[in-house]
């Protein structure tokens, strides 16, 4: 009778059985736990593809219930190992290189996340398995062309064109990215930024698409507004009346703190705005930079009653630090949560009365901006109120506006002539 052979413990504490070589660079063992039998790889990889000089080390994952599973994770492994040691020397494929170069990017989490979704949805499928030194501007300007004719990716719309502003973001996240590839050696000019060959969107073609905005007469805001305090007893009117009132964007709202409204000044600063990436934090403004707005008085005693009514139900939420419109346990509250709710106040809005049109949320910081410029507003204010890095993106967005402001100024000039 042969002896039992000693069991080999491995540094995890679980009994080594056996150890299989895959047909792949790299081994497959089997290990004994206390729940059955269990599989692991390991192969070699560099310290960092970066600096290959550093040498290598080992990589090991465990856990796996089937050799199969095993030799399926192990051959993932190693594609992504070959991706990597591709950048120590040869060039890479436009959709590797795309993968490590949003990784490296030092912006807004919202930012990233878009320029993942468009490398995924609107770069890779079509462009990735392209070596970047192989990458044309003609094979763009086609991409470009196929992403006009069925380049949507969504749900609802899939296969149905992309839209002159959607192709324009493609490209210039395209153009940072081979931007990048040439900062890294990979490429000595960018082939997107071959104009009479790739053929982007211009601006005017952009502007040309843009969606009519619709906005509310002050009428209308009135009749809205009136209803939600007075009918509806809406919770939400303050926050409402806020966004109609100031024009600022949704984000900042919720953001607000208690110590952020100046009665003296009668002002409200923004100096935050919820993460959208990510709605349990908050961020700086979009322009990096505070901006202090002017509130009229019938709106702060809005927003005293409000704090009243947040006191009743805690003293917490009507500390300085407290959020204004942040839940019953004085946690931010989710963006697109308020805009469902929005929505489904103005759906019972429109039902009740024939003269409203339906209008987003965003519709009330329109409105508000619209109004002003109709009023005789210079728009170098409306553009400090809505928090524009400059004028020109105001008078951009506003367009719809300047007919009415240039026919109020003639009357004025004509006016102004015969009384002299």
């Amino acid at each position: 009778m042969s002896k039992k052979q000693p069991v080999e413990q491995s540094t995890g504490g679980e009994k080594q059985q056996r150890r299989s070589r895959s047909r792949q660079p790299g081994s497959i063992q089997e290990y004994q736990t206390k729940a059955g039998k269990r599989w692991r790889f390991q192969i070699y990889v560099l310290k960092d593809p970066e600096y290959p000089e550093q040498g290598m080390q080992r990589l090991t994952r465990s856990g796996f219930t089937s050799t199969d599973e095993a030799n399926d994770a192990l051959q993932g492994a190693l594609k992504q190992r070959k991706q990597n040691e591709k950048f120590s020397g040869a060039v890479p494929t436009l959709g590797a290189y795309a993968d490590e170069w949003v990784v490296g990017l030092k912006l807004a989490a919202s930012t990233i996340n878009g320029y993942k979704k468009i490398i995924r949805n609107h770069i890779r499928p079509q462009l990735g398995m392209i070596q970047l030194d192989k990458l044309t501007a003609t094979r763009i300007g086609h991409h470009y062309r196929d992403l006009e004719k069925h380049g949507r990716n969504d749900r609802i719309g899939k296969g149905q064109p992309l839209s002159a502003n959607s192709v324009h973001k493609v490209h210039v996240v395209l153009g940072a990215i081979l931007d990048a590839a040439i900062d890294d050696g990979h490429l000595t000019v960018n082939p997107a930024k071959k104009k009479r060959t790739v053929r982007a969107p211009t601006t005017s073609e952009v502007r040309a698409q843009r969606p009519e905005i619709v906005t509310w007469t002050g009428d209308q805001l009135h009749t809205f507004l009136t209803w939600n305090e007075v009918e509806l007893r809406d919770e939400l009117f303050p926050l409402w009346r806020l966004l109609a009132y100031t024009g600022m964007r949704r984000s900042e709202a919720l953001a607000l703190r208690w110590s952020d409204i100046n009665t003296k000044r009668m002002s409200i600063s923004i100096r935050r705005t919820v993460d959208t990436a990510d709605w349990t934090r908050t961020k700086p403004p979009k322009t990096g930079t505070a901006r202090v707005i002017d509130v009229d008085e019938d709106t702060l005693k809005v927003l005293a009653s409000y704090k009243v009514a947040r006191a009743e139900l805690s003293f917490t939420l009507a500390k300085a630090d407290a959020y204004i419109f942040g839940d019953d346990d004085g946690k931010l509250r989710s963006p697109d949560a308020m805009t469902s709710r929005w929505d489904r106040r103005l759906t019972r809005a429109t039902a009740e009365f024939d003269n409203l049109t339906r209008v987003t949320i965003k519709g009330l910081r329109h409105t508000h901006a619209t109004l002003l410029l109709e009023m005789g507003v210079h728009p170098k204010v409306v553009q400090e109120r809505l928090g524009h890095s400059t004028i020109t993106t105001t008078m951009n967005i506003y367009s719809h506006v300047t007919p009415t402001m240039q026919g109020s100024a003639v009357d004025r000039f004509a006016a102004h002539l015969v009384q002299a």
